[in-house]
């Protein structure tokens, strides 16, 4: 990707090593000390990238992603998703058994809806009657519509789902 993220959601032009403000409390606890930079951990900066190439209406799980990478597990892909995720379409990259995300149903659910991701509808006795993914509908298996793959497939990288 050309552009690189921050964590408030922005981008910093294409620069390369993307920053963010962070809230470190030894430097914040110095009167007149601003926000510190960090930059954005190249781990998360991959993770963000293939959560950007999910197209509309398809979605991969924690543990697609680090297959895709060839390297981590889904707990480092939900780790770098819920610190930096909310700059990508991060709606798109979810859990395997296709619940919606915990405290971001609705929002969610609006953005599956707008793109025509399959849904199945919940039992009326589900907690919150909301419906999950339709995982073997919606599921991505990280092939692009011109028949590439992920960024480092040619080189041997990026497992095909």
């Amino acid at each position: 990707m050309s552009q690189h993220r921050t964590s408030d959601g922005g981008t910093n032009g294409g620069r390369t090593g993307a920053v963010r403000a962070g809230n470190d409390r030894a430097e914040s606890d110095r009167p007149g000390a601003g926000p510190t930079v960090h930059e954005l951990p190249d781990y998360a900066e991959r993770v963000l990238d293939v959560a950007e190439l999910i197209p509309p209406g398809r979605v991969m799980t924690y543990g697609d992603v680090a297959e895709w990478l060839g390297d981590g597990g889904p707990r480092q892909v939900g780790r770098a998703m819920a610190l930096y995720g909310s700059a990508v379409p991060w709606w798109r990259v979810v859990r395997s058994d296709g619940v919606l995300l915990p405290g971001h149903e609705l929002r969610a659910l609006d953005r599956y809806r707008e793109e025509g991701t399959p849904l199945r509808e919940a039992a009326r006795g589900a907690e919150g009657h909301l419906p999950r993914l339709d995982m073997k509908r919606a599921r991505w298996d990280g092939v692009t519509a011109d028949g590439g793959g992920g960024a480092d497939r040619d080189r041997g990288g990026g497992a095909h789902i």
